[in-house]
């Protein structure tokens, strides 16, 4: 345990991001978990629905700095790739 007190604030502080940034991870794994039973279901609608919003968590996750861009970027991609699936 850190003796100093910046350190102490330190750790609290570290202990805050890394809970928000796996908030913003669970959430964006959460929408592909959501965007796969839509497309499992295939309803046109709720694809898009999901599809957008899921887009939207991971523009999120990537502009709080949770996720890396080409990361986000890739993500997205495959997001794209299994809402075009249902199309086909």
């Amino acid at each position: 345990m850190a003796n100093i007190a910046s350190q102490k604030k330190r750790i609290l502080r570290s202990e805050r991001e890394r809970a928000e940034n796996r908030l913003l991870t669970s959430t964006v794994k959460t929408y592909f978990r959501r965007l796969q039973a839509a497309v499992e279901s295939g309803d046109a609608d709720a694809i898009a629905a999901e599809h957008r919003a899921l887009v939207s968590k991971i523009d999120k996750a990537v502009q709080k700095g949770a996720l890396h861009k080409n990361a986000g970027a890739r993500k997205k991609a495959r997001a794209a790739r299994i809402a075009a699936s249902a199309s086909s």
